[in-house]
């Protein structure tokens, strides 16, 4: 099977990013990554506090 190229969703707090990309990576048999979380582990805060 031919590797597919990573997908990025992008859009406003709130809008869906992170629920639609949990399915797309199921529905894709991918991983799943949240920069959010990414982002408040090295931040050691919440996103709607740093934004």
């Amino acid at each position: 099977m031919q590797d597919l190229p990573n997908l990025f969703l992008i859009g406003p707090m709130g809008a869906g990013k992170s629920t639609i990309g949990r399915l797309l990576a199921a529905e894709l048999a991918r991983p799943f990554y949240d920069s959010d979380h990414a982002i408040q582990d090295r931040c050691g805060a919440d996103i709607p506090w740093i934004f």
